[in-house]
């Protein structure tokens, strides 16, 4: 693979993005297609899941198609369904000379047999293992890894890991800014989960009040052993996130007791650390294990993204992959 093909792999997967999780039950996808170095055709997957990115970019390319170098994120799919045909038959049909896989597909239904055809169908194929790829597809993959959405613990902190400040004072730590961008994120999430305890005390909107995208709030999930108010889905127990499917990006929002019970769990895929400029004494809710000092010094989680937002901060970490031992 070249420098020129991991660019346009990149293009490809800023590309999914866009779908990200309207595509939902299906992953969402980038493709473009490149000819004599111009794209003529791209495409996302389309909000329920159809239409497919190949599908999208090739009916812009429409005969451009044809010698053209297609670049996606995920191995086109092999199987024909009730909602429209084989993107590998799609694609062997448009001929293009070349394309470029940015991650192969885990579904058995495709599984290798969609660059198989492909093969078979005269047409040069590269399997990229792409990183860029692989993260824009991460809730699809860990769902068909392991069986659950990719977990995204967010909190928002003081520096010395307080999550509230004391009763009678604002419910607020962090500013207008990093709120702002809570709910950005919240948009690219399928559903976000609080605790029992943080939906009494609280009752949380947790929706999307950005201008534009308020139709992108998520479900609402409540861990609890009760059963959930109108408008909420009960959660039992944080380890049954099979219960969770067709999910593919869960936010956990809770209060101290459910972040430490996913943390604990090992269910935690990234953190999303909103952090404020000052420190918060007396008995309040705490997560000092939390604080910058203390996951610097951590070595199961790797920070992959610092940004001021406003007087805050905004740090991201991954967990470390367990070495086989």
């Amino acid at each position: 693979m070249t420098v020129t093909d991991r660019r346009w792999l990149e293009a490809a997967a800023r590309l999914a993005a866009r779908g990200v999780p309207l595509s939902r039950p299906n992953p969402s996808v980038g493709a473009i297609l490149v000819r004599d170095g111009i794209v003529v055709g791209r495409g996302w997957t389309q909000a329920g899941g159809r239409p497919h990115a190949e599908a999208v970019a090739l009916q812009q390319a429409g005969e451009r198609a044809r010698g053209a170098t297609l670049y996606v994120t995920l191995e086109p799919c092999a199987h024909v369904s009730a909602r429209g045909p084989a993107c590998a038959d799609l694609v062997a049909a448009s001929a293009p000379a070349r394309v470029v896989i940015g991650c192969a597909d885990p579904d058995p239904r495709t599984a290798g047999k969609g660059a198989e055809r492909l093969r078979e169908a005269g047409i040069a194929v590269t399997l990229a293992n792409n990183a860029a790829c692989e993260a824009s597809l991460a809730g699809y993959l860990s769902v068909r890894r392991r069986g659950r959405p990719q977990v995204t613990l967010k909190l928002a902190l003081s520096q010395d890991g307080a999550l509230a400040r004391p009763a009678g004072e604002s419910q607020w730590i962090t500013g207008e800014a990093a709120r702002r961008h809570v709910h950005a994120l919240r948009a690219q999430m399928d559903a976000i989960l609080v605790g029992s305890g943080t939906l009494r005390a609280d009752s949380p909107r947790l929706d999307v009040r950005l201008p534009g995208l308020e139709h992108r709030s998520p479900e609402r999930w409540v861990l609890t052993s009760g059963p959930a108010p109108d408008g909420w889905r009960a959660i039992a127990d944080p380890a049954n996130l099979s219960a969770m499917l067709p999910a593919q990006y869960l936010m956990v929002e809770g209060g101290a007791h459910t972040a430490r019970s996913f943390l604990r769990a090992g269910l935690v895929d990234r953190l999303a650390i909103y952090r404020a400029p000052l420190s918060i004494a007396g008995p309040v809710p705490r997560l000092p294990e939390m604080t910058a000092d203390a996951l610097a010094d951590s070595s199961e989680w790797h920070r992959i993204d610092s940004r001021p937002l406003g007087s805050d901060t905004l740090d991201v970490y991954e967990a470390v992959p367990c070495s086989p031992e």
